[in-house]
């Protein structure tokens, strides 16, 4: 080795120094564009209120939302200390209303989860190995897509106790099959890529391709799907409480719906007001699904 060898300083590989130097200006973009995005920045707004007056519902009612507090079925703004009024059975409205929110978000984040890891370990599978695992998985798929969502979910509150665990258990193992097919499809694009090429050629097996490469690229249109998923289980568990098929020990939004549904014609508010927050929270997000669909989308300007 000659001593101007020696003196070289070494410089690090200029592939990874160019990523170093890519990969922080992506972020900044990627950032300002969540900034920009006005459906983004309202549905995150809303969601947060919701989920802030789930985790501060305890401070905000420290008493039991079930006791019976006043006069039964007192309107809204007929008693300032019950501003939403109380119901049938004497029981502050607003009480439960935050109360309801715990369970409905629950059910939703939770069933969402489900449905996303069954769908995702099923449409990867499918779509990277293909062949008869490919055609033997989505025969699956559509076995479940051919009985309605709503009806699937029933037969198996049937079956089981209607607990919110197994409600949310319920929800989730029927809502897979569109995620299922929406990641089988990324997997079907990606396969194929120079990246996936590179990663066999260097030896990885093929769990690491699928996890480490293909996945993280398949993953802005499942981020997008999860949101409608989530909105879509709070629906699905306001109809099984409007049914009573709930747990009669939780309150949730739908349970408020269906203990105010013989109230209709005299305390319309009793089923209004529950109402109301569901469709706020599904309105919320389905605004943060349709902001992350322009921000995550490759062929969007703010992406």
């Amino acid at each position: 080795m000659t001593i101007d060898a020696e003196l070289t300083p070494k410089v690090a590989d200029p592939r990874i120094a160019d990523v170093g130097s890519r990969a922080a200006p992506r972020k900044g973009r990627r950032l300002r564009a969540f900034l920009r995005n006005p459906t983004f920045i309202a549905g995150v707004a809303i969601l947060g209120f919701f989920v802030l007056l789930a985790l501060l519902a305890g401070v905000l009612f420290p008493g039991d939302p079930q006791d019976m507090v006043a006069q039964p079925l007192l309107w809204p703004g007929e008693d300032a200390e019950y501003p939403l009024g109380t119901d049938s059975l004497g029981r502050d409205v607003l009480a439960q209303l935050v109360y309801g929110t715990r369970a409905s978000l629950l059910v939703g984040v939770f069933s969402a989860a489900i449905g996303l890891a069954i769908g995702m370990v099923v449409g990867a599978t499918a779509g990277f190995f293909g062949g008869w695992t490919d055609t033997l998985l989505m025969r699956l798929v559509e076995l479940f897509q051919t009985t309605p969502t709503f009806l699937l979910v029933i037969v198996i509150l049937v079956i089981v106790d209607p607990s919110l665990p197994t409600i949310a258990m319920a929800i989730g193992v029927s809502s897979w099959p569109t995620v299922a097919r929406l990641v089988r499809a990324q997997f079907r694009s990606l396969r194929e890529s120079d990246f996936v090429m590179a990663a066999r050629s260097l030896g990885y097996s093929r769990l690491r391709i699928i996890v480490q490469e293909i996945l993280p690229n398949a993953l802005p249109p499942v981020i997008v799907a999860a949101s409608v998923m989530i909105a879509n289980a709070i629906l699905t568990e306001a109809g099984l409480s409007f049914l009573n098929m709930r747990d009669p020990n939780v309150l949730s939004w739908g349970g408020m719906i269906g203990d105010g549904r013989d109230q209709l014609r005299n305390a319309w508010f009793l089923t209004a007001l529950p109402g109301a927050a569901i469709a706020m929270a599904v309105l919320s997000l389905n605004l943060v699904g349709d902001g992350l669909n322009e921000i995550l989308n490759p062929r969007s300007d703010q992406s």
